[in-house]
């Protein structure tokens, strides 16, 4: 995930951003399991590098999907980038919420739990 490497050294390059995001977009995410989704949203907020359509892409990925797959770890990570970088996802904040609720939040640890609630 080069956009998350970029990211976590502190390095933006809006050139490489912008060409990753339409890539992934365009083909519909094909190859990005929840984690690359979760580490991919995070380096765009991190970054502070606009994505609409990719962050869109995202979260219907995820909410078609049932957030299959998504640990509390890709959770936490999602609804922080989202939150972070502004870009609202009402249908995935309610998904996560629900599943969150459900699962009793089972798999959360202290550093999940207070970045969710941050988040919302």
């Amino acid at each position: 995930n080069t956009v998350w490497a970029y990211a976590r050294a502190g390095v933006t390059a809006d050139k490489l951003f912008a060409a990753v995001a339409e890539a992934a977009v365009r083909g519909g995410l094909a190859g990005f399991n929840p984690q690359n989704m979760a580490n991919t949203v995070w380096a765009y907020a991190k970054t502070g590098v606009a994505a609409d359509a990719l962050f869109a892409a995202v979260a219907d990925v995820a909410v078609r999907g049932g957030l299959a797959g998504f640990n509390p770890q890709n959770l936490a990570n999602t609804v922080w980038a989202y939150a972070t970088a502004g870009v609202a996802a009402d249908a995935l904040f309610a998904a996560v919420a629900e599943a969150a609720v459900r699962d009793g939040l089972a798999g959360f640890n202290p550093q999940n739990m207070a970045n969710t609630v941050w988040a919302y």
